[in-house]
């Protein structure tokens, strides 16, 4: 006997109805917060090749960093996500954002490795806290359009994470680690900001008890069918974090290994992949808003495939040109697929957001550290010819049901 899943989103409203609704303001300053956020957190990676020299260390530390960084972040998410769900928490954006400026700032006077780590952990904290609070702001404010609000929140973050390399050859580079100081102000900027979208988050009728944003379920699931469908997300999650793991924590060390291009030079076409992932993170939300988020997921990773398995047989033009493809199609993915899980649980924003952003850190930080052995085990090329084969598991996006034929039907 099926057991019906409470409190289903209702199908988004017609697209007039569902713009009317929309506030682009909020949507904008949520999304400009994220740049700023993901930008300061990109910094961790983008001067990796000066921790490197400046503190001795091997490919398995560099892997330690973002391990440490991005397992703060994911193992703190969910329990912020539930914790908000039931008792919202409007001014948590500004304070966990404090916890990254304390971070940056500690990563730019670190006298040691173990101190980098705890730079490397207050960061993760402040990003715990921003991203499913700054998740739930954007579905809030979403009109109804909740892939394309999504897609909005992600522009921003995977725009940000793309300047970090290049303000880091611009900027760290010629004037050294200490230098990173200055991005504290991009910290406050982003601060004041959220400070705003605070109030009004605060006064939003889902909050302040004038408004229900529950409604009757259009979809009939078993609880098992939750499960596995949740359990194939997170294994797609594996899949494209997993892969983007091996080009964030170390392209710019694949490019100079390979083909003997500066750290400047690395790190500019770093900056051109990480700005084809955020173009590419627009994408997905709206498309999957019009045609079904199921069909999204599928095209964006497995229909990677032939790109990233081309990748390491090719020459350097080539290696830009195969990096800004794969960032392009690889990216559309999440939107979708955090969309499609919370219309799989409503009324649990905050935790699947949580939940899943986590869970993505998490594998970007495993895949880090994991690579890291690997690379220098066998060298940094055999670790690109091993993910290479990562996004064919998105074959079983088969086996997820299609929401909104079983909304129709």
């Amino acid at each position: 006997m099926q057991t019906r899943v409470e409190d289903m989103q209702l199908s988004p409203a017609p697209a007039a109805r569902a713009e009317a609704g929309t506030d682009f303001r909020i949507l904008g300053a949520i999304s400009f917060s994220h740049l700023l956020n993901d930008m300061i957190q990109s910094l961790i990676l983008a001067i990796y090749p000066i921790l490197k020299s400046g503190f001795n260390l091997n490919f398995a530390q560099i892997g330690l960093i973002t391990l440490t960084y991005q397992l703060t972040a994911s193992l703190l998410q969910p329990a912020v996500g539930m914790l908000t769900d039931r008792k919202p928490m409007p001014y948590s954006l500004p304070v966990g954002m404090g916890f990254t400026l304390g971070g940056l700032l500690l990563l730019a006077t670190a006298p040691s490795f173990a101190v980098l780590l705890i730079a490397a952990a207050l960061v993760g904290t402040g990003s715990s806290v921003f991203h499913p609070e700054s998740s739930r702001v954007a579905r809030m404010a979403s009109g109804g359009q909740h892939g394309l609000a999504q897609s909005l929140f992600q522009v921003g973050g995977n725009t940000g994470a793309s300047l970090g390399p290049l303000l880091a050859a611009w900027i760290i580079v010629p004037h050294g680690r200490g230098s990173v100081a200055w991005f504290s102000l991009a910290a406050l900027l982003a601060m004041v900001v959220l400070l705003q979208v605070s109030r009004w988050y605060r006064d939003h009728p889902t909050v302040r008890g004038k408004g229900n944003a529950r409604h009757a379920s259009l979809v009939t699931l078993t609880r098992s069918q939750v499960a596995w469908s949740l359990s194939i997300l997170g294994v797609l999650i594996f899949s494209k974090y997993f892969y983007l793991a091996s080009i964030s924590s170390y392209y710019t060390f694949y490019l100079m290994h390979k083909f003997g291009v500066s750290v400047q030079n690395a790190q500019t076409h770093l900056f051109v992949f990480l700005f084809a992932v955020a173009a590419g993170s627009l994408i997905g939300g709206p498309i999957g808003d019009r045609i079904g988020r199921k069909w999204v997921i599928w095209a964006s990773i497995l229909g990677v495939a032939p790109f990233t398995l081309l990748l390491p047989h090719v020459d350097l033009f080539w290696t830009g040109v195969l990096t800004v493809v794969i960032g392009l199609i690889l990216s559309s993915a999440f939107s979708a697929i955090l969309v499609y899980a919370q219309d799989l649980i409503p009324g649990r924003v905050g935790m699947i957001s949580g939940l899943f952003f986590g869970f993505a850190f998490g594998m970007g930080g495993i895949g880090a550290a994991v690579l890291g052995h690997v690379a220098d085990a066998r060298g940094i090329e055999f670790v690109y010819a091993l993910c290479a084969y990562l996004p064919l598991i998105g074959v079983i996006t088969v086996f997820l049901p299609n929401l909104e034929r079983a909304r129709a039907g």
